[in-house]
């Protein structure tokens, strides 16, 4: 398993195209071909695809001939594994357009999923994401060559191949998740360090809370999490105002951003003649009506009566958005766009809407419910680490609050089978929506039954604790839980022919080892050593297993607050550069908060067991590493390796 790469694509965007299962399928389709005469000219194309689906039976072999021949006029050039990918996406995209999908008026292009499918953007979107783009990035220092961005053209997907748009959108998202210092921007990047830009891309976006299983270039939803951004009361205090009273301000907490939204526009809407509830961003506002009534209470100052007057839908979306300009709200859609519903685009509009004018009060004594509720930073930490990392598995269900989404159980059984297959009685689980009690609290009851079974210290809780949504109780199962993950994935790694269990000692030793080899005199005595603060030593740890990682004229001393952040930001970075799934933030190292700096080191020991041995960069060979980390396993717990143990 540590061996196995799966077919590389040296252009990024080609390869995100694909899954490896198609890939591996494509490429012995393309093996086949060539071994028939010996090459594979363009030429040759057309009559040997036509066992290829799709391509082979939507089209006849002389107009895939005739479509080639207008792509590429020099038949006689023989064809590479890429330039076949290449013809195949277009050759793909050309027979289901002859069948009716996608839309004419679509750019179309594969996504990476288990099957091959096509994922269509309306040209409204693409236009609403290059404009979101030349408005946030105009001023981008290495960017402002590129922009702007044509949104007629299809530049937009020639300029992310580079992977440096994608890292800057998502810092315009969350600022500083990114230590930009780790972007690759020389002015012609080779395949790998553009790869090192999109693994950094996605494992940044999978930490900001971005859906990224089976995701390619094309899904620019950084913007989104941009757009709901100020959606909380942390952001936003006056949004205590949609609420009455204490119980009701926790419940809003829980909300996702999207109903958050929705709740506010009804609030404001509960102020106008109109009396419908708007319960989407699609068939509910595709008439305009809801918009214009919302808008004369915010901005009465610029209403206009003949929006309301007109009875044409199209006219009066015309008409909304000439309202919005005239408040100075910004927007990126089309009165098409409104009466089409365009879920995404009416979302992104209500969003703006609500960041330039959200017409709560500045002053309400509703806020001092706010001083009520409990405000413990380290419990929302380890709360948005636990929720990205479960999103991050892709269950079935994406979630916004653990405390809240977790406690039919559902989501917890599905995270246990990610984790552990077949290891879940699905038999005796009960499926969502759940109205009854009593099977909420069978699913926590097999949730902690099975937590019991992969021996987790579970002393006093059940599966009632869960479903009241005891915050500590839930904490310690999520925390223990992820812990097994991390460990199980590294003994499968390089264990799962001995059995032998991984444990924290195992991971402080390798890490001291790495960094001793490297011959630094740097070490961790355990997972809370304070002098693990300024960031020194996991410098050093990631120049130990990839010695070009690390720009060392970027790193400070680590003396100040300020340089120990700097140089934990430019941690974060590059251990996702490299291709680590970690949801951590700067303080956590700062901090020394010792889950999470096992969670990075144990990150850091599993993507170098798992490289390939000859691309292995370091001097020590296989043999070497096995043995090393063997000899740890069998290894006595002495006193301070004890105390760096993590319960």
């Amino acid at each position: 398993m540590a061996g196995y790469v799966g077919i590389l694509v040296s252009d990024p965007w080609l390869q995100n195209q694909f899954t490896q299962v198609e890939l591996r399928s494509l490429k012995t389709h393309f093996t086949s071909m060539r071994r028939e005469s010996g090459k594979l000219t363009v030429e040759d194309l057309a009559s040997r695809m036509s066992r290829l689906k799709v391509v082979g039976e939507n089209l006849s072999e002389q107009e895939r001939a005739d479509f080639i021949a207008d792509l590429y006029p020099n038949l006689n050039d023989e064809v590479d594994f890429e330039f076949f990918l290449k013809v195949y996406l277009k050759l793909h995209a050309h027979a289901s357009a002859r069948t009716g999908s996608p839309a004419k008026n679509s750019s179309a292009f594969l996504k990476a999923a288990t099957t091959t499918l096509l994922h269509t953007i309306s040209e409204s979107e693409k236009a609403s994401y290059v404009a979101h783009i030349n408005n946030y990035l105009a001023q981008d220092g290495f960017l402002n060559k590129y922009l702007p961005i044509n949104p007629s053209s299809n530049d937009l997907f020639e300029i992310v191949k580079d992977g440096v748009l994608l890292c800057k959108l998502i810092n315009v998202a969350v600022p500083g998740t990114i230590d930009e210092r780790a972007i690759n921007t020389k002015r012609l990047l080779n395949p790998w360090e553009r790869n090192e830009n999109h693994t950094l891309c996605l494992n940044s976006a999978k930490a900001i809370g971005c859906t990224v299983v089976n995701i390619g270039t094309q899904d620019f939803i950084e913007g989104r999490i941009q757009l709901l951004a100020d959606l909380n009361l942390k952001k936003t205090p006056q949004l205590v105002e949609l609420v009455d009273d204490s119980k009701d301000v926790e419940e809003l907490m829980s909300l996702p951003p999207e109903k958050i939204l929705l709740r506010w526009m009804n609030f404001q809407l509960k102020k106008s003649p109109y009396k419908k509830i708007v319960s989407n961003f699609s068939t509910d506002v595709k008439d305009a009506e809801a918009y214009a009534h919302l808008l004369n209470v915010l901005a009465p100052e610029h209403s206009n009566p003949s929006t309301l007057a007109v009875k044409d839908p199209f006219q009066r979306a015309k008409l909304v958005l000439e309202h919005a300009d005239r408040m100075g709200c910004k927007r990126y859609l089309t009165a098409k766009d409104i009466v089409d519903g365009s879920p995404n685009l009416n979302l992104a509009f209500v969003a703006h809407i609500f960041q330039h004018r959200n017409g709560l009060s500045t002053q309400t004594k509703q806020i001092s419910f706010l001083e009520t509720l409990p405000d413990d930073a380290q419990v929302s930490r380890e709360e948005r680490v636990f929720r990205f990392w479960i999103n991050s598995l892709g269950n079935s269900t994406y979630i916004d609050n653990v405390f809240e989404d977790l406690r039919n159980g559902w989501i917890l059984l599905e995270t246990l089978d990610k984790v552990s297959p077949g290891i879940v009685n699905w038999k005796i689980a009960n499926r969502p929506p759940i109205k009854l009690p009593f099977k909420k609290v069978e699913n926590c009851n097999q949730v902690v039954k099975i937590g019991k079974q992969l021996k987790f210290s579970l002393v006093n809780i059940a599966g009632t604790d869960i479903v009241q949504g005891n915050k500590k109780l839930i904490l310690a199962y999520l925390w223990q839980l992820m812990r097994y993950n991390i460990l199980q994935l590294l003994k499968n790694l390089r264990f799962h022919s001995h059995g032998k269990e991984i444990t924290d000692v195992d991971i402080l030793r390798w890490a001291n080892t790495k960094v001793s080899d490297s011959g630094s005199q740097s070490r961790m005595d355990s997972f809370k050593d304070k002098s693990l603060s300024d960031g020194i030593f996991f410098l050093e740890l990631l120049s130990a297993v990839q010695p070009r990682s690390v720009n060392w004229s970027l790193v400070t001393k680590g003396v100040t607050d300020e340089q120990k952040k700097m140089n934990a930001t430019y941690i974060i970075s590059i251990a996702r550069k490299l291709g680590c799934s970690i949801f951590l933030l700067p303080e956590d190292i700062t901090e020394v908060n010792q889950k999470m700096i096992l969670t990075l080191t144990a990150s850091i020991m599993y993507w170098f067991l798992k490289q390939p041995v000859e691309e292995k960069p370091s001097a020590t060979s296989d043999s070497e590493n096995g043995s090393q980390v063997e000899t740890i396993s069998n290894s006595t717990t002495d006193d301070s390796a004890s105390e760096s143990s993590v319960e």
